[in-house]
């Protein structure tokens, strides 16, 4: 049965793996032919083709291998400077940027002259390379916004899961009590697990984070709270003692190796699914692109842990990258897990969610062969244009892309050497899920 199951969200996953890739090409798609590019291709996948259909002048498809997708447009480059299409060349370099300029109109008809991509203002070749990355930003969006406010977020609430038998400093870590250790002041209250705490000095309090708050600020002062036992509201009044305690951040939680003297009840709150809020949901929204964006400027400091992984008998951390491979295998261990099957599916929902994110980050990196490639040289190009009619300047024409090509082989390379290390660590030492 736990096969089953695995096999099963490895399946739902590469559903929603393939579903993304279609709508982030539909995004390119769809721009493209509003503002009159002929598109002959639109595929999803690489590889052998599956299946495919042609209607209209633009063949649909599914390939093989669902690492990605691509629509083909024509025209993606600027003829050379001789106005030609095609020429020879006996340097590498040059004939990557030919080979490139050539293909981008290997399937030009008669009257595609002014359906061609390069002809197209800048502006608009910016909305037809942001288009499908924003389509992945819009999925990712509605997806965590509609579990949040719906299902809900796994975060600490104002319930007591465990009461502390006596005062140790954060500091300390998780060490046993000792003799002639002061007992803690939940203990002594009479604190007790399961106590669901409702209001502090009379004040009503219905989240972890504003509880902490006050918990903190009344180091030494002898406070009321109310808790919730078996149905009764019950007041118990401990005297706060001060202990060495982790600094926390503006999100509320701990700091690593930083601390602070602050007030101590004594007690661990229980974590529990919470229904947020539509400004929760999307200040929750802010702190994954943030997480997003951080995560991928930390990529390549992740890279020896990763081949550490990989060859060695390095540890694999949960924060470690993750390829299509890794991902779909924590898509089947979710519905493995001994949780309710809601719980499952927001899991599933979070995970294709987070996917799209990074899918949208990673494509507006401004180099080729990603859309932020092509996004920056139109960008470069309607600069130097407006520059040039500024100056009252001869029009120095589209900005050929094609002569990038060498960098943007060097960056293929790259990703297709680290998608490879990826995949070795999520084979042999994957990141798993508890």
């Amino acid at each position: 049965m736990t096969t089953l199951m695995m096999i099963l969200g490895i399946v739902v996953f590469v559903i929603g793996l393939l579903f993304s890739i279609a709508w982030h090409e539909l995004g390119h798609l769809s721009t493209a032919k509003l503002f009159g590019i002929r598109v002959p291709q639109y595929m999803v996948g690489f590889g052998p083709t599956i299946w495919s259909r042609k209607k209209g002048e633009t063949e649909y498809g599914i390939k093989a291998v669902p690492l990605g997708g691509y629509i083909r447009m024509i025209g993606m480059f600027p003829p050379g400077p001789d106005g030609r299409v095609e020429a020879r060349s006996t340097s590498p370099w040059r004939g990557m940027i030919e080979d490139a300029r050539s293909a981008a109109f290997e399937e030009l008809e008669p009257g595609d002259e002014k359906r061609l991509f390069y002809t197209r203002k800048p502006w608009k070749r910016v909305i037809v390379m942001f288009a499908g990355p924003f389509m992945n930003l819009i999925l990712a969006v509605a997806i965590f916004l509609g579990v949040l406010m719906t299902f809900g977020w796994n975060e600490q609430t104002t319930t007591v899961s465990k009461v502390s038998d006596c005062v140790v400093a954060q500091s300390e870590g998780n060490r046993n009590c000792k003799k002639g250790d002061e007992p803690s002041p939940g203990k002594v209250a009479g604190l007790k697990a399961g106590d669901s705490i409702v209001a502090f000095n009379g004040r009503p309090i219905d989240e972890w984070g504003p509880l902490q708050e006050q918990i903190r600020s009344h180091a030494n002062e002898k406070v009321t709270l109310t808790v919730v036992r078996d149905g009764q509201k019950v007041d118990l009044t401990p005297t706060l003692v001060e202990k060495k305690v982790n600094q926390v951040d503006d999100r509320g939680g701990y700091i690593d190796d930083e601390y602070v003297n602050a007030g101590f009840l004594g007690f661990t709150p229980a974590s529990g699914v919470v229904q947020q809020s539509f400004g929760e949901s999307v200040q929750r929204m802010g702190y994954m692109m943030e997480d997003g964006v951080t995560s991928l400027i930390a990529l390549p400091s992740k890279i020896p842990d990763l081949w550490d992984a990989a060859f060695s008998d390095g540890e694999r951390k949960q924060d470690s990258p993750m390829g299509v491979v890794g991902a779909a295998r924590v898509g089947g261990e979710v519905f493995t897990l001994d949780i309710p099957p809601e719980n499952q599916i927001a899991m599933m929902l979070f995970l294709v969610a987070g996917f799209n994110l990074s899918l949208f980050l990673f494509n507006m990196l401004p180099l080729l062969p990603l859309d932020g490639g092509h996004i920056a040289g139109a960008l470069w190009e309607s600069l130097r244009r407006g520059f040039a009619r500024i100056l009252k300047r001869p029009d120095p024409g589209p900005f050929d892309v094609a002569k990038l090509m060498p960098v943007a082989y060097v960056v293929a390379g790259i990703f297709v050497c680290f998608t490879l290390l990826v995949l070795i660590a999520d084979v042999v030492n994957p990141v798993r899920i508890s």
